[in-house]
């Protein structure tokens, strides 16, 4: 074999060499996981502490067909609410209006602002247009009623989509809703749907429903 030749296979031979401990100085300059033999780990296994995706998706945010209408940003937004407490982040939404007024007119607002770690199912305006008129109008008035009502809608922990699988919990009423399904569908007590779900705020998760919830 000539020079030249000679030449070139060493400078083959050597870089070739070099390969591996380049590969492996790059994987020290990221994240520095490693699997058990010492190889460098996949980029894209997921760290524990890193958000699920996939099948997963719903529990890390919300979810639901009336997510659609929640503002981008400003107050009313997800990023907003999350920084309120529950019954000011759901006097932003427009939707909650008629929930808003209730929660005001049982004197609860200072109560769920002040609770900690709460879940509340959240009815929409048109979930108290279900109620007739006449009868919603009697409820608002009845301050022991309503509260009784209001209050048999939050849980006194923050439930994950996973836990309304099939689910019964005690509410601050004293009564015990029930919730099932899966994915992106839940019903609470067998008739309300929940529209939103997985809403956080800055002390309650939120899951927004189309019905009224009733205690027996």
């Amino acid at each position: 074999m000539n020079a030249p030749r000679l030449r070139r296979a060493a400078v083959a031979v050597a870089a070739a060499a070099a390969l591996p401990f380049a590969l492996a100085a790059c994987s020290d300059s990221g994240s520095g996981t490693r699997t058990e033999a010492g190889s460098p780990a996949s980029a894209t296994a997921p760290s524990e502490n890193a958000p699920s995706t996939g099948t997963d998706a719903a529990a890390d945010g919300p979810f639901g067909p009336a997510c659609a209408s929640v503002p981008e940003d400003g107050a009313g937004s997800f990023d907003g609410m999350a920084k309120d407490p529950v019954a000011t982040a759901a006097s932003n939404n427009p939707e909650l209006s008629t929930l808003v007024a209730a929660v005001k007119q049982a004197g609860l607002v200072d109560t769920l602002n002040n609770a900690r770690d709460i879940t509340v199912f959240a009815p929409t305006d048109d979930a108290f247009a279900k109620i007739p008129k006449a009868d919603l109008d009697k409820l608002l008035a009845d301050k022991e009623q309503l509260t009784k009502i209001l209050t048999y809608h939050v849980v006194g922990q923050k439930l994950t989509p996973e836990q309304l699988e099939n689910g019964s919990f005690e509410t601050l009423q004293k009564g015990m809703l029930t919730t099932e399904g899966s994915g992106e569908a839940y019903t609470v007590d067998d008739s309300s749907k929940v529209v939103c779900g997985n809403v956080p705020t800055a002390n309650a998760t939120v899951y927004i429903v189309d019905t009224v919830l009733m205690p027996e």
